[in-house]
């Protein structure tokens, strides 16, 4: 033991030490900051784009259909030709120009109706002109049928049923998938890790076998501790840059947004909730407070425990198969190619995770791939949000994947010893 941890520290300060390591310790944050602040002052900046466009209307229909809102407002052309309304648009540099021409019927006005643009138009503005004549071309076929705008507002009312637990508790839609969202996170920061350090423990052992102090070195430590320290002083190492840009990244993101004045709700997608109209049905508010209790119920406590067992576990595993391919190897050239049957794996786990931890989270193909080392990581954690026991995860599964991942890692790292013995001899 006392070998391996002179191997772990040895490998550890290697790294850290390392001038590339240093610099990019502090230069990775302040990039990834600087891209993050641009994409949320630019969403921010196309979010508070405003767009004139210009109607002239010559129907006797949709005289107050085009209201104004905070991005987009209207202004209404009168006794001017086509031509001259295209030419004052053109000339007062305005985002468009809807033409609405003169006849008997409304289904004759909107087919002859035109969207005038000097470019091809932003589709969120055709697909509000869009929506705009579809409403009216609605209520105009139902009016027709003898249906009155009272009945009409009767029958568009939105509907929700009523869910509820068996123990009385109410259901909320979407938050099944909200949670494998939180652990599908988690899951994705696992794979990036393993994306960006993996190669560091490949590079290390390729690096020894072509140098002749490997031949010291192996008459005195076995190759099984020689590799398993290489592994664990390695990832440490990668582990302590991580946690370093964490901090620091969080940190500066926060005080430029400060400075810059940046809302960092503009790059939130959320969940969108839709008003209820019956009676009986809890208001939009009570409805998000239903949901903010929902996540706080979650055990995150729980959640970041298994995050950080299954972080360094899945680490470690793939970290050992980068060494196997590493004492398999003369070059790092030669390691290419087995670079994508390593994130297959990765890639089929955010895969199976989003689409079948979502739909059915017990399922024999979401338990089965939480199971299976190479996708349990990912997976596992993102069936762990709903909780451990009834009616989350059995504790049964949770305890033969951490098993699983731990017999995994000490064969891999076995198998890559004897290769690397057999490499360097």
């Amino acid at each position: 033991m006392n070998k391996l941890s002179l191997i772990i520290k040895r490998e550890y300060l290697a790294k850290v030490r390392n001038k590339s390591f240093v610099i990019m310790t502090f230069l990775s944050p302040i990039l990834m900051v600087a891209m993050v602040v641009l994409v949320a002052y630019l969403a921010q900046v196309n979010d508070n784009e405003s767009r004139v466009i210009g109607i002239l209307n010559e129907s006797d229909f949709f005289s107050n259909d085009f209201v104004a809102s905070e991005t987009t407002s209207f202004v209404d052309f009168k006794n001017v030709s086509l031509q001259e309304a295209k030419d004052s648009i053109a000339s007062l540099g305005f985002d468009g120009l809807l033409y609405i021409p003169q006849d008997s019927n409304l289904r004759a006005v909107t087919k002859r109706s035109f969207f005038y643009t000097k470019d091809a138009p932003p589709a969120q503005i055709v697909q509000r002109l869009e929506n705009t004549f579809q409403e009216r071309l609605r209520q105009e076929r139902l009016i027709e049928m003898g249906i009155t705008a009272a009945d009409f507002a009767k029958m568009d009312a939105h509907f929700e049923i009523n869910t509820e637990t068996f123990s009385g508790e109410t259901n909320l839609k979407g938050i099944n998938e909200i949670k494998a969202f939180i652990g599908g996170g988690f899951g994705y920061l696992i794979m990036m890790f393993i994306i960006i350090y993996g190669g560091f423990v490949m590079r290390s052992v390729i690096e020894e076998k072509t140098s002749r102090i490997i031949e010291v070195i192996i008459s005195s430590v076995k190759p099984f501790q020689l590799m398993l320290g290489k592994i664990i002083g390695t990832s440490l190492a990668g582990i302590t840059q991580f946690a370093i840009w964490i901090v620091s990244a969080g940190i500066l993101l926060l005080i430029s947004f400060a400075v810059f004045d940046i809302d960092p709700s503009v790059m939130n997608t959320g969940v969108t909730v839709a008003p209820n109209m019956g009676p009986s049905l809890p208001t939009v508010d009570q409805t998000m407070q239903l949901y903010a209790q929902e996540l706080f119920k979650i055990p995150w406590v729980m959640l970041i425990t298994f995050f950080l067992i299954y972080f360094v576990l899945g680490y470690l595993i793939y970290s050992s198969i980068y060494a196997a391919i590493g004492a398999a190897v003369d070059n790092e050239t030669d390691t290419q190619q087995f670079i994508f049957p390593i994130i297959l794996p990765l890639m089929l786990a955010i895969y199976v995770g989003f689409f079948s931890v979502f739909s059915n989270p017990h399922g024999p193909i979401a338990v089965g791939f939480s199971l299976f080392p190479l996708t349990s990581p990912i997976v596992m954690l993102m069936r762990l949000p709903g909780g451990i026991g009834e009616g989350g995860v059995p504790i049964w599964e949770l305890v033969t994947s951490i098993i699983l991942l731990i017999v995994t890692f000490i064969g891999i790292v076995w198998l890559a010893a004897k290769i690397y013995r057999v490499g360097i001899l």
